[in-house]
């Protein structure tokens, strides 16, 4: 899952993209409204976190911007003001949750858990296609009643296939969502990271479920 992080303070948002990154999220960090607002409207994100008070563009403005743009993404809030107002504007804004300054990093990580298991995401906890089954939540995945043990990233990028079944994904889309805006786009690692999941399932079987397209990209059907 792809979360952008917009905040000014650069401790707090390096501590919390290192924070999501342990978790298995792809993070990328905004440290003003200008940029942070240029990386949402431009790129298609899982989550985002949005401070209000940022330099260039606060956090309502990019929160508005957002939804004109028709982008149902989840969006939590970071605000120093606790007032009933406050949050009703945020709401308003089209925010979905917020969370006052100062927090605690297990109560942001149990608000993002919150926010994603929401009736719009709730459909998509458990994905079975065919013999396989994954669970998001804990994430485990199973084949043919057999458990596979995959690491985060073989996980994030399985499950992003699978949200996906029946369309082929490019290799452009397939970096933005499960590694980041930063990587190698001439790298291999997508085809290593394929070629293990595919082994860990089993060869064979592997191939079946995630299909190469030629000059395309990968497709689960």
């Amino acid at each position: 899952m792809n979360i952008l992080v917009v905040e000014d303070t650069k401790e707090l948002s390096d501590f919390l993209a290192s924070s999501l990154k342990k978790e298995g999220f792809v993070v990328d960090v905004a440290y003003d409204g200008t940029s942070g607002s240029y990386k949402a409207a431009m790129n298609d994100y899982d989550l985002m976190i949005l401070d209000i008070g940022l330099p260039g563009k606060d956090g309502r403005e990019i929160c508005r911007e957002v939804r004109v743009l028709g982008k149902g993404v989840p969006i939590i809030m970071l605000s120093a003001e606790g007032e009933v107002e406050t949050k009703v504007d945020l709401l308003n804004a089209g925010a979905d949750d917020f969370v006052t300054k100062p927090f605690s990093y297990d109560e942001l990580s149990a608000r993002i858990g919150a926010v994603m298991r929401r009736p719009r995401r709730l459909e998509n906890a458990v994905m079975t296609i065919g013999d396989l089954v994954i669970d998001t939540d804990s994430r485990t995945v199973r084949y043919e009643g057999e458990d596979i043990v995959l690491t985060l990233k073989e996980f994030s990028l399985l499950e992003y296939l699978a949200r996906n079944r029946g369309r082929v994904l490019s290799r452009g889309e397939i970096l933005e969502h499960v590694w980041d805006m930063n990587a190698d786009p001439f790298t291999n690692t997508i085809e290593t990271h394929i070629m293990n999941i595919r082994r860990k399932i089993g060869r064979n079987r592997g191939e079946d479920l995630i299909r190469t397209v030629p000059g395309m990209g990968y497709e689960v059907e």
